[in-house]
């Protein structure tokens, strides 16, 4: 390999950031010669940032808010995931320059279940994502591809809900807040997509006394590791999964692009983002 290979993440801000933490502990356990670091980039400079990325010296990079759309624009080439979604999370050069993007959040959701929940999908009549937001519709886009019957969604915004609702098809149904709860009571898995509840925002108040106690409930915000939802819900006997795993999992397809080898998400990296959650707060 000739010299160390660099990649990052991108998008405004990046302060706060754990890819770096997750990827220097892949590049450490695996013994690789590489660096993963943090980039800064206005959104002024955005767009201009993505298409001279052959310019930057990275092999690759990971894209954060707000950058995710300008970065698929830029893109020679997109993953059929990342074409669907007009937004790229995961970016890297071609051996002949072409920029190259694709959308890991579906599928690290998918992996985060798999892994903490094995079996979690042996019933997909219906589950119940709650936002109509940029990681909802990498959620709907994974649960649909892996086969569930019908996705609804709920948005405070009716209007949000039902952009995605034709933009993915038969398979779902848009709701706003006050008009799902019938919903609950046949919902195989519920899903928060949205910021409630996460640390410093408003709480997402949902009344579970319809839902079946083997709905399995997952938030993807990990400030804090258990939301407000998960308690409620294993308080009542349902299963649960927070939305750190969904972060780990998601950060496997660019390490193994930029650096060769398929790093595995172990409990000693789950460990590691524990303490610096908590040591930051």
């Amino acid at each position: 390999m000739m010299g160390t290979k660099r990649a990052a993440v991108t998008g405004w801000p990046v302060d706060q950031s754990r890819s770096p933490i997750i990827h220097g502990y892949w590049l450490d356990k695996l013994g690789i010669d590489g660096s993963y670091e943090r980039i800064a980039v206005e959104p002024s400079n955005a767009e201009a940032f993505y298409r001279s990325f052959c310019d930057t010296g990275l092999t690759g990079c990971n894209v954060t808010v707000p950058h995710k759309e300008t970065a698929a624009l830029a893109c020679d080439w997109l993953d059929p995931v990342a074409l669907a979604m007009g937004a790229a999370n995961t970016l890297w050069l071609s051996e002949d320059g072409k920029l190259c993007g694709a959308n890991t959040d579906g599928l690290g959701f998918l992996a985060n279940l798999d892994q903490v929940q094995p079996g979690w999908d042996s019933n997909k009549n219906s589950a119940i994502v709650l936002g109509a937001g940029g990681a909802a519709r990498a959620i709907v886009w994974s649960l649909l591809h892996r086969g569930f019957r019908a996705v609804h969604i709920v948005n405070r915004t009716v209007e949000k809900a039902l952009q995605l609702r034709d933009e993915f098809g038969a398979k779902t149904t848009a709701h706003g807040f006050g008009t799902f709860v019938e919903l609950l009571g046949t919902a195989d898995l519920l899903v928060n997509t949205t910021a409630l509840g996460m640390t410093g925002k408003p709480p997402l108040n949902l009344d579970l006394a319809k839902l079946p106690k083997n709905t399995l409930v997952t938030d993807i915000v990990y400030v804090p590791l258990e939301t407000e939802l998960l308690r409620t819900a294993r308080l009542r006997g349902n299963r649960t999964v927070n939305g750190l795993g969904m972060l780990l999992h998601q950060a496997v397809p660019g390490f193994e692009r930029w650096f060769g080898q398929r790093p595995v998400v172990d409990q000693t990296l789950y460990d590691l983002i524990v303490t610096d959650l908590e040591t930051s707060k």
